[in-house]
C-alpha cells in the first residue's frame, strides 16, 4: 500500500515540512521541503498551518516528527527552542490520526539505517561501506550537538537515542585548558555543545580573544562563520580550527564509549564542514585514543550528505511503526 505522510524536523533554529511517500515499510519519495523560522511562529501547531497554507493541499491524516530534545512523556520541550508539543494533543490539534516522533538525531540515525552509499562522502579511515551488522556512532554539529547510535542486525536494526552533545567537554592541551577556563566564566558547566554547535564557534572565537586580549571585530553569526570559513580574519579561522579538532576528539571518544564500528557525521554543520573537515585536524584527534589508535584508524568515518536526513529519517520511522 501506497501512503503520502506529513514529515517534520524540529529543530532549535528551523522547523521543516515535507510531504513523503511510503510503500511497503520504505520511504520512496520526499517532496521539497518547506523551512520555517521556528522564532517566527509561536508553536508547532501555528507552524503546521503556515505548511498547510503553503502546500495548498489538504495535509494528510498522518505524521512523522524528528524532534531536538528528549522524547516520552506528556510534555516534549525542545532543547534550543522554546516550543512545546503534547503528544495527547496532536490528533485532536493537528487531525492527525497517526503519527511517530523520535529525537532528531534518531531520526538520523533510521536514515543511515535506510539510505544507500550515494548518500555519503569518505572523511577518513578505510573507504568502505558502512558496516551491515554491529554499531554505528551518529555524531552532528547543528544548533546544538546531536548524537545517537544505530545497531544494525541482518534483518534488522535498533536506533538508540541520546544526549551525548551534553558530556563534559575534555580539554586535550593548553590552550584547550585555557579555553575551557575562559568559557567557565559563562557557563557552570561546560559540555561539548558548548564548543561544537553554530554557537560554540563564537564561544570558542570569543574565548581566544581574551586568551590573546584582543578586541573582538566579529559579533554577528553568520559573519563569524563566513570570515571563519574564508579565512579572512585570523581569529575566526584558529576558532574553526580548535572545533574541528574538538569535533574529531569527541566523535571518536562516542565511538569508543558506544563500541562503534563506523562513525557517521551529520548535522546542518557537519555539511557546511564537507570541504573542510578533512584537511582539518579532526582525523588526528579521532584517531589520538593511545592503545586504542590503531582500531580507531581502521574505523571508517563518512559524512551524511542526503539534503534532508532529519526529514527522511521520522518517515523512515513511522514506516517502521505502521507498516
Amino acid at each position: 500500500m501506497t501512503r503520502r505522510i506529513v514529515t517534520t524536523d524540529i529543530g532549535g533554529t528551523h522547523a521543516r515540512f515535507a510531504l513523503a511517500t511510503v510503500e511497503r515499510g520504505r520511504v520512496t519519495d520526499l517532496s521539497e521541503p518547506v523551512t520555517l523560522k521556528t522564532a517566527e511562529h509561536a508553536s508547532f501547531q501555528t507552524a503546521w498551518e503556515e505548511f498547510g497554507r503553503r502546500s495548498g493541499n489538504i495535509l494528510p491524516h498522518e505524521l512523522a516528527i524528528s524532534f531536538a530534545g528528549p522524547v516520552g512523556g506528556e510534555l516534549l520541550k525542545l532543547t534550543n527552542n522554546p516550543w512545546v508539543i503534547r503528544p495527547a494533543l496532536i490528533g485532536e490539534k493537528l487531525g492527525v490520526e497517526r503519527y511517530a516522533i523520535v529525537n532528531d538525531f534518531g531520526a538520523v540515525a533510521h536514515a543511515v539505517a535506510a539510505l544507500d552509499g550515494s548518500a555519503y562522502t569518505h572523511l577518513c579511515g578505510p573507504e568502505v561501506p558502512l558496516p551491515e551488522e554491529g554499531i554505528v556512532s551518529i555524531v552532528g554539529p547543528g544548533t546544538g550537538l546531536g548524537v545517537a547510535s544505530l545497531v544494525r542486525h541482518p534483518s534488522t536494526y535498533q536506533v538508540i537515542e541520546t544526549e551525548g552533545g551534553h558530556v563534559d567537554f575534555a580539554p586535550l592541551d593548553s590552550l584547550e585548558d585555557r579555553i575551557l577556563q575562559e568559557l567557565r566564566r559563562s557557563f557552570r558547566r561546560v559540555s561539548v555543545e558548548r564548543l561544537i554547535s553554530g554557537r560554540g564557534l563564537f564561544n570558542i572565537y570569543e574565548a581566544l580573544g581574551a586568551i590573546e586580549n584582543r578586541p573582538l571585530t566579529i559579533r554577528d553569526d553568520k559573519q563569524l562563520w563566513a570570515a571563519a570559513m574564508d579565512g579572512s580574519d585570523s581569529l575566526a579561522a584558529a576558532a574553526l580550527d580548535r572545533l574541528c579538532l574538538t569535533l574529531g576528539a569527541v566523535a571518536g571518544d562516542l565511538a569508543l564509549a558506544q563500541g562503534a564500528r563506523a562513525v557517521v557525521i551529520g548535522g546542518g554543520l557537519g555539511l557546511r564542514l564537507a570541504a573542510h573537515l578533512p584537511r582539518s585536524g579532526f582525523r588526528d584527534r579521532f584517531i589520538a585514543k593511545g592503545r586504542f589508535e590503531r582500531r580507531m584508524d581502521e574505523m571508517p568515518v563518512k559524512l551524511i550528505t542526503h539534503p534532508q536526513p532529519g526529514l527522511f529519517g521520522a518517515a523512515a520511522a513511522f514506516a517502521r511503526a505502521h507498516p
